[in-house]
């Protein structure tokens, strides 16, 4: 048919001319053709023609508009005229292939009429233009899902009171039936025309293409709230016909067919440069659940751009980071490594509290998109920064973190500095809610260490928690080994694992007892096992010193041990907030009753960290003057080292930066005895320890600094000195368990505590006694 389209004629075109696009025959004069730009991929709009539309070309050369076709580049030539525009296509052919439904629909129409009316309200009263031409066929749909109004070659100036002749016979549908009574002549008004070629296109929107004015009289598929609007649009007398501005002013009214959440999105994306702050964050912080109801291409080729340009370029703040990772997931891979990678990595640099926070947060999103060398190198040393912040809530969601980033770390990354920050959280930090929560991610991640790290750092660091005097840390500690079990061998298993478990049996804490109990058996059934069938010894320890073992044993179905979900549903640190996950966990890491109902056996902590990000951000000194100085591996060989855990009774209550001290279970001295192999082998070194009274962390506070919290080490605290040795737990004393010494308490309700308190003298007495033969 293009046939005689000469290669002459396009030669200096910048552009060039593919496939006819069906759908305009008869329609339009214009031809419709896909195209490219020469010497590269943006793809835009051919339209040709032979001679009768060089006035259209001019003139959409000075119509720019939002809602109006975007002129890129034209070509004369003797035969043929070519117009270059942004890629679209025509609207009745979009609608046929349109696979919304329900209310995703019903948003992007009243959207998509939107535009069409602007763009008519430009025209008409701006312009003092009349388009002359509104139908299904002029209106063109971009990438972006923008409703965009073309077939400008019949514009008019508003003194030319008569339509002009249609080249094209079935648009003479569309003529407003005054231009045949002469008597209506002076009822014309500068936008009757137009608002009747409206009514047309919106009729054509809910049924099909208009064939015969008669049919507009069918108003069965127009919705309600259009109703009134679409009758004085068709009305018979022109003077009664709107403005499009005055219809823009009654449909953007609450309850109007322009007011929904998809024109509101859109408008105030246009209109950000002029918002303040606070509107800003307003807007992007209730954002995220209504893009469910978004058409796809919108929210990929309108709204995503629009968030990246707003984190770049405006002061929109973390707010715009959670439904900027959610439209992330519509971008395919090369797109999102392009758009979105470059922008997580400049905000992980970020010192900004609350931006880091909403980072860590929304990490589980993103992080299958990240290449392992970007997060070694560029995200994780700014991760790490948060493991020693003063924020609890920075330092419990960077421990929370590491469950995403452990596939892609490298050796050193995870099997030594992750494990240092785990060693010295587990031990030293003074919320017991991160102190669990290190247990689950350790126990989490074990799959990714490496075989002979994971041998000496798991069994030491879950019976460490299951010494701690927080009941929510003592039965992670169980459920970790039991959901760890593969990678023990079962001489461990018989001479470690169920010592330390069986001297928890009598623990005050009914989930932690359960807790240790179906642990216990596990364990015992793998020996009976074994002890039956040797020849199976070798199939149960076959995951111990694989680097990527098989989901046998508990594995394939340990994902309720603690807590249910990897990434939200730790243990919570509120106090008053711990929540089962599912009938399965829902006596294992749920708030313990004692805490709920305060009694003299019951462990009170002050275990809060600030969830909220007003909170967050107006935090002072959570943890006073905790320092990096205070963390010493020498301490970890003392007897005292687990909270008194040696005293009964009742533990005391900590506040501020106290820490999780006191006493609590009745738990035998042996308990204290430190095994000194695995976690806290002496290959760990001393983690950044500076001298006392030089490098404490800084209070929270609105902005983060690396250089806050993350102190210079001195080399020579970098590893302890050989007086390791010196402070070596004396195991010989307590190489039997005595049974004088374990004496559990039990709570007289309603009465005194004089047993209580007498039976606590006496364990310090003892305590007294074996330190005097120690130091003898």
């Amino acid at each position: 048919m293009w046939s005689f389209f000469s290669r002459d004629a396009s030669k200096d075109f910048n552009f060039e001319i593919g496939e006819l696009v069906p759908s305009l025959e008869n329609k339009s004069i214009w031809a419709l053709h896909k195209g490219k730009r020469k010497g590269g991929n943006e793809e835009v709009s051919v339209f040709a023609q032979l001679e009768t539309a060089k006035a259209a070309v001019k003139r959409l050369k000075t119509l720019r508009h939002p809602s109006v076709l975007t002129y890129l580049d034209s070509l004369e030539s003797e035969k043929v005229l070519y117009l270059a525009t942004e890629y679209v296509e025509p609207l009745g052919y979009h609608l046929e292939n349109l696979s919304l439904e329900g209310p995703q629909k019903d948003l992007y129409t009243a959207w998509g009429i939107f535009q069409i009316t602007r763009a008519l309200s430009f025209l008409n009263n701006d312009g003092n233009l009349r388009h002359n031409n509104v139908n299904i066929w002029s209106v063109f749909v971009n990438s972006s899902g923008e409703w965009k109004l073309g077939g400008v070659e019949y514009v008019t100036n508003v003194q030319d009171v008569t339509p002009p002749f249609k080249i094209i016979s079935p648009l003479e549908v569309y003529v407003p039936p005054e231009k045949n009574d002469p008597s209506k002549q002076r009822l014309i008004t500068k936008c009757s025309n137009d608002m009747w070629g409206l009514g047309c296109l919106i009729w054509e929107v809910f049924n099909s293409p208009l064939y015969q004015q008669s049919s507009l009289k069918n108003v069965d598929k127009i919705p309600k709230q259009l109703g009134p609007l679409y009758c004085e649009l068709v009305g018979s007398n022109p003077s009664s016909r709107p403005n499009p501005a005055d219809i823009i002013t009654r449909c953007r009214k609450l309850g109007g067919y322009f007011k929904n959440d998809l024109v509101d999105t859109l408008l105030f994306l246009e209109e950000i440069q002029i918002k303040d702050k606070n509107e800003k964050n307003r807007f992007f912080s209730n954002l995220t659940p209504h893009l469910d109801n978004f058409p796809d291409n919108v929210c990929k080729h309108k709204i995503l751009p629009q968030l990246i340009t707003a984190f770049e370029f405006g002061d929109a703040g973390s707010a715009v980071l959670a439904p900027m990772f959610k439209l992330g997931r519509l971008l395919d891979e090369a797109e999102y490594q392009k758009k979105i990678v470059p922008c997580v990595v400049k905000l992980f640099g970020s010192n900004d509290r609350a931006t880091r926070s909403r980072l860590l947060q929304q990490l589980e999103i993103f992080i299958g998109h990240l290449q392992a060398s970007t997060v070694n190198d560029q995200i994780f040393p700014q991760i790490a920064h948060g493991f020693m912040d003063t924020n609890p809530t920075i330092r419990e969601q960077t421990v929370k973190s590491v469950i995403h980033l452990a596939p892609k770390l490298n050796y050193n990354n995870l099997n030594v500095e992750v494990l240092r920050h785990f060693a010295r959280l587990q031990s030293k930090d003074d919320q017991g809610g991160i102190r669990t929560n290190t247990t689950v991610c350790l126990g989490k991640i074990a799959q990714h260490l490496h075989p002979q790290i994971r041998q000496k750092v798991l069994i030491s660091a879950f019976i460490r928690a299951m010494r701690d005097p927080f009941p929510p840390a003592r039965n992670a500690g169980i459920l970790a080994l039991a959901a760890t079990q593969q990678y023990y061998l079962l001489s461990e298993v018989s001479s470690r694992i169920l010592p330390a478990l069986c001297q928890l049996t009598m623990d005050l804490e009914k989930s932690v007892r359960d807790s240790v109990f179906r642990t216990i058996k596990g364990f015992l059934g793998k020996l009976e096992k074994v002890s039956e069938d040797p020849s199976l010894r070798e199939s149960m320890e076959a995951d111990v010193n694989t680097a990527t073992p098989s989901l046998s044993n508990a594995a394939a179905t340990w994902a309720g041990w603690a807590v249910t979900a990897v990434t939200a549903k730790f243990y919570r640190s509120q106090s008053d907030t711990v929540k089962s996950m599912n009938p399965i966990t829902s006596k294992m890491l749920t708030k313990p009753g004692s805490l709920e109902q305060p009694s003299s056996s019951s462990i009170s902590t002050t275990t809060s960290s600030v969830t909220s990000m007003t909170s967050l951000e107006h935090e002072e000194g959570s943890r006073g003057n905790d320092s990096v100085s205070d963390y010493d591996y020498n301490h970890w060989e003392d007897n005292d080292n687990w909270g008194d855990m040696e005293t009964g009774g009742q533990m005391i209550s900590s506040s501020g930066s106290g820490g999780a001290t006191g006493t609590s279970d009745p738990i035998s001295p042996r308990l204290a005895t430190k095994v000194t192999d695995g976690w806290d082998n002496e290959e760990w070194g001393s983690l950044e320890e500076e001298p006392e009274g030089e490098a404490e962390l800084t209070s929270p506070s609105e902005a983060w600094s690396p250089s806050e919290t993350a102190p210079i080490i001195s080399p020579e605290l970098q590893r302890p000195s050989s007086g390791w040795s010196q402070t070596t737990v004396n195991r010989k004393q307590h190489s039997a368990w005595e049974e004088t010494e374990f004496e559990p308490l039990e709570e007289i309700p309603g009465g005194s505590n004089s047993k209580l308190e007498e039976a606590k003298k006496k364990r310090e007495e003892k305590k007294l006694m074996r330190q005097k033969r120690t130091r003898s």
